[in-house]
């Protein structure tokens, strides 16, 4: 599919609170406000709607599903195919396989529904117990051509390995969203010290190392034990932060991609061209 070099994407940055139903109609104006100032692609934080519930291990955790399609889906259908925008809903999935997963459902400018990525690689660890809740992703990395650019979602976890962004620039996309929710353990100090600064940083190794734009949302304000830090960002095909949002507000971060960049960087480097696919067995032993 032809793709547009130029275009705007969009980043809605927002604070959650318990009640579902006001995360869900700000989500919807944030989205729509986006859209008006000329954002053709729109994503929104992982698990948008809700409180990052998996801070406790409980078993309590259906009240937060939703299925696909539903409530979000049909609205941000609606949404999509009204400004003829791209939208990214991440949201905690009920399939109808019975199981749970950590979800991203990509609309397209119509309002159709495309596949929906599940999230892969999920955490276990003190105020991240994901594994209590999500199943891992079964369907695949996937890469969604659009009307506006070919683009690949992964979410928060999946953000730490390369071998998801790589296989994602392989199959053709030219920019990454990461969907997240991410911050600090309040009272405690880590020993690895600043784990925001690597995160920013291996995401922007990211789009270094398979010549593609990166743009990471994140959420905003402090839920019971954990602080999150905001800052979403778009950075380009070099690693260059375009934009980068507040750490304690809420924030709407727009900016033009030039999606020509890509091809530039990853011919004058050659990044693709030398790979030694012979040598990587190892990676998948």
């Amino acid at each position: 599919m032809e793709k547009n070099k130029l275009v705007t994407i969009g980043a809605v940055q927002l604070a959650v609170s318990e009640n579902r139903k006001p995360n869900f109609r700000k989500a919807l104006e944030k989205a729509e406000e986006a859209a008006k100032a000329g954002a053709k692609i729109i994503c929104l934080q992982e698990l948008y709607r809700t409180l990052y519930f998996p801070q406790k291990i409980t078993k309590d955790y259906d009240q937060y599903a939703e299925d696909i399609p539903g409530e979000s889906t049909e609205a941000f259908s609606r949404l999509a195919k009204k400004y003829q925008v791209v939208i990214i809903v991440p949201l905690f999935e009920r399939a109808k396989n019975g199981k749970y997963y950590n979800s991203v459902v990509v609309i397209d400018e119509k309002g159709d529904l495309m596949d929906t990525y599940r999230k892969i690689h999920i955490p276990q660890d003190p105020g991240f117990y994901e594994k209590d809740y999500f199943e891992d992703g079964d369907n695949g990395y996937k890469v969604y051509e659009t009307k506006y650019a070919t683009l690949a979602v992964l979410i928060c976890y999946d953000q730490w390995f390369p071998e998801a962004a790589r296989a994602v620039a392989l199959k053709g996309a030219d920019i990454i969203f990461y969907p997240t929710a991410i911050g600090g353990i309040l009272n405690q100090n880590p020993a690895e010290e600043d784990w925001h600064d690597a995160w920013e940083t291996i995401q922007r190794g990211h789009a270094i190392a398979n010549s593609v734009y990166v743009m990471a949302v994140n959420r905003v304000g402090a839920e019971d034990k954990l602080k999150f830090w905001g800052q979403s960002f778009i950075c380009d095909s070099f690693g260059k932060v375009i934009k980068r949002a507040s750490a304690d507000q809420e924030e709407i971060l727009i900016a033009e991609v030039d999606l020509g960049k890509n091809k530039t960087i990853r011919d004058d480097w050659g990044f693709f061209i030398n790979r030694r696919p012979d040598t990587y067995r190892d990676l998948v032993k």
